[in-house]
């Protein structure tokens, strides 16, 4: 309505108060570390500690230099509203260099934009203004400074800086492509090119699931892929020797067209997945593909397809081959094993299928599950050893996972401690 008023019904029937939208124009700043979830994973403490004090020492007192308003802080990053958008990229270059130059392991990625926005009544702020800062902020550079066309207009000559213009950008849930400005100042512009950046491999296999294509051809079906990037993550995270890179750093690089050996060195994995999800008709189709980041080689591609009923089953199937693919040293050992000595009895081999098919999703009511059919298949055929290690394993996570255990009876003494002692 004029004046930005509008009308809402009232706690009483008949009844009808009148709110004003406050908005207003404002620079925003929206700056994230670069791979925190990994660091974290790495070591905690120390990614902690060094966070806080890059805070109180660093980032804080230049936001009081620059007149900067803290709107909201995440566990590794923040939103910060400014007067003009000249301050906002003269503080975002100064703690950028400061960063770059100051031995620091930790790197920022910074948006920065000039929109309306919404007041709310709790002085927090909304709108369009925000999303786009935020956007620009997951699409920069590690070290690097994206700035909105909008804050180029203000601050081009004005600043000692350069800039590259990366053209217009499909930002998620903005409607219209946002021209983006890269800003190149001092010591963080070499760093953002330079291998520096780059978090080392760990010590165990590493892997990054890139967001999957929709495939459906109908954009509200983008929540179903997304959804099942995230359980494939999730359960790939319940292999202790893998480490996995979290969703928020694997979904920055969604809807980009990506460089894999770019995208191993800028999350520090060894191993990437990417793929795509098709859903119609009552069925889902995955197709997927493990890339050696490093090397650039594609170790194992399939396709999956399952009912809609079955979506679970599916995603632990594409988990298992993920698994298989890049740890096979883990499971040479089980897998010759099976393969020297099939079950004599089938209906002990079809408890070891239900077994196995209970076993990866990790979950107490499936562990309980895998003790229940690795029972009776061990007393068909008691020397059945792979199916003993994944009871034995059950029993493992009973006590470090759900934190309680049930006394083993004779027969099943018997049958473990066959396997674990001879």
């Amino acid at each position: 309505m004029p004046g930005g008023r509008h009308l809402r019904s009232g706690p009483l029937e008949g009844v009808v108060t009148e709110q004003r939208v406050q908005r207003r124009l404002a620079a925003i700043l929206a700056a994230d570390v670069v791979g925190y979830s990994a660091l974290m994973q790495r070591a905690e403490e120390a990614t902690y500690a060094e966070f806080e004090r890059l805070k109180r020492e660093l980032i804080e007192p230049s936001l009081s230099r620059h007149e900067g308003r803290l709107i909201k802080t995440t566990g590794d990053g923040a939103l910060v509203e400014f007067a003009s958008p000249l301050a906002a990229v003269r503080c975002a270059v100064e703690i950028q260099d400061h960063l770059a130059s100051g031995g620091s392991p930790l790197r920022l990625r910074v948006g920065v934009n000039l929109g309306d926005v919404i007041v709310g009544q709790d002085g927090e702020l909304y709108g369009d203004g925000i999303n786009i800062a935020v956007r620009l902020e997951g699409i920069a550079d590690p070290g690097g400074i994206l700035i909105s066309e909008k804050v180029y207009s203000e601050v081009d000559g004005k600043l000692d800086v350069s800039f590259e213009d990366r053209g217009g950008q499909e930002l998620k849930n903005i409607s219209r492509p946002v021209r983006a400005y890269a800003v190149r100042a001092g010591a963080h512009s070499v760093l953002t090119e330079g291998l520096g950046t780059a978090p080392p491999l760990p010590d165990k296999p590493s892997i990054a699931v890139l967001p999957f294509e929709n495939m459906s051809g109908d954009p509200e079906q983008e929540y179903f892929a997304d959804g099942m990037v995230e359980e494939i993550i999730t359960a790939l995270s319940r292999f202790k020797s893998l480490f996995v890179i979290a969703r928020n750093s694997s979904f920055t690089f969604k809807g980009r067209a990506v460089d894999i050996k770019e995208v191993g060195r800028r999350l520090g994995v060894r191993y990437v997945l990417e793929g795509a999800v098709r859903k119609a008709s009552g069925k889902v189709r995955i197709t997927g593909q493990l890339i050696d980041a490093v090397t650039g080689a594609h170790l194992w591609a399939d396709r999956f397809e399952r009912d809609l009923t079955d979506v679970f089953a599916l995603q632990d199937e594409v988990t298992v081959a993920v698994v298989t693919a890049i740890q096979p040293k883990l499971f040479q050992a089980e897998i010759a094993m099976t393969t020297r000595r099939r079950p004599e009895n089938l209906t002990a081999y079809d408890f070891f299928l239900r077994a196995m098919q209970q076993y990866y999703p990790f979950t107490r009511e499936g562990g309980a599950e895998v003790i229940r059919l690795a029972h009776r298949a061990l007393e068909l055929d008691p020397r059945l050893g792979f199916l003993a290690a994944l009871a034995g394993d059950c029993h493992m996570r009973n006590v470090l996972w759900w934190g309680y255990s049930s006394d083993l009876n004779s027969t099943a003494r018997k049958q473990f401690g066959f396997f674990v002692w001879h």
